[in-house]
């Protein structure tokens, strides 16, 4: 157990030190990871190029939006003691005591019921299913176990991230073929390297909280080799989409254009110092931390990379629909 545990054992929230606002039960869905996952899962559900009722695609889309926010508010829910005690995240509604784990909790659970039960009865068993094991697989498979018990965990907890395309894809069609796994690839292997590059400028905070992150149980030098690893896999996996069908001409330009700015940004991090221990700057009075431009930027051109990516699918699909 960690000493963020210790601290604020499971089951206690901090105590409220105001009423809460509805903005505060809107961020524990996780508005800016829900965009994505919407995003991703309407992709899916599009390139899947079967016919469907606009509103029962709608629908699928918000089953997947609602089932993205319940995972979101029971992943807060859980880690508010150690969100507590970093700084990217200590003002999060629960960890800041706005709103009490119980809650966050019951909300957190109330959505995903209503998001799968509708999706079940309104568009088909199978995305149904797919969506209840996403949320169960982020908010105790990740949240609960991996999170807080090994530096894979955002390898194998990032399988939670890459499924909305898929469920996207069974709300279409009722089936899940190989190149709507071939979307979760690419999401699954984008993951490592995008979280890390936030994680070698966090460091610190995990280590303080008691999160086995790989910057700190691996160290930053091993981190960037990873990242850059992953992203020589990666990189040709999001051009496959061109040999399977799934991608045409538009989408291979994006691909291969965009792979080669992520490897340059990969490599550009890897040669650098980022995550290493901070040093004094020129006149003694601040740290610099060596590396830290070049870790945001890769974090920041990974969103960047991904968007394209399936903008492209989105469009090349999107345009033969009404063909």
């Amino acid at each position: 157990m960690t000493d963020a545990a210790l601290k604020y054992p499971a089951g206690e929230g901090t105590v409220a030190a105001a009423p809460a606002q509805w903005a505060d039960y809107l961020a524990l869905l996780k508005p800016r990871v829900m965009s994505l996952v919407v995003f991703t899962g309407l992709t899916g559900l599009v390139c899947a190029d079967t016919p469907m009722n606009p509103l029962l695609a709608a629908v699928a889309v918000l089953c997947i939006a609602v089932g993205a926010g319940a995972s979101g508010a029971l992943n807060m829910a859980f880690d508010s003691d150690i969100d507590a005690l970093m700084r990217r995240t200590r003002n999060r509604p629960v960890a800041a005591g706005r709103i009490s784990r119980a809650d966050a909790a019951a909300f957190g659970g109330v959505l995903s019921a209503f998001a799968v039960m509708l999706m079940g009865l309104a568009v088909n068993y199978v995305a149904a299913g797919l969506l209840l094991f996403t949320i169960i697989f982020y908010a105790l498979v990740y949240t609960v176990w991996l999170k807080r018990s090994t530096p894979q965990n955002i390898v194998i907890g990032g399988a939670a991230g890459a499924l909305p395309p898929v469920v996207g894809w069974a709300a279409a069609t009722g089936h899940v073929p190989l190149n709507a796994w071939l979307l979760f690839a690419i999401i699954f292997l984008w993951t490592p390297p995008h979280f890390w590059a936030l994680a070698l400028n966090t460091g610190g905070d995990y280590e303080k909280a008691g999160v086995p992150m790989m910057p700190v149980v691996k160290g930053a030098k091993s981190t960037r080799l990873q990242i850059l690893l992953y992203s020589v896999i990666l990189v040709p996996f999001a051009v496959a989409p061109v040999f399977t069908g799934l991608g045409g001409v538009f989408y291979a330009i994006v691909s291969i254009l965009g792979g080669a700015g992520f490897l340059a940004f990969a490599i550009r991090l890897f040669l650098s110092e980022a995550g290493e221990a901070a040093r004094p700057g020129p006149d003694g009075l601040y740290s610099i931390k060596p590396g830290a431009k070049q870790a945001r930027d890769l974090f920041a051109y990974s969103i960047l990379y991904l968007f394209s990516l399936f903008a492209a699918l989105l469009i090349e699909h999107g345009v033969k629909a009404f063909q």
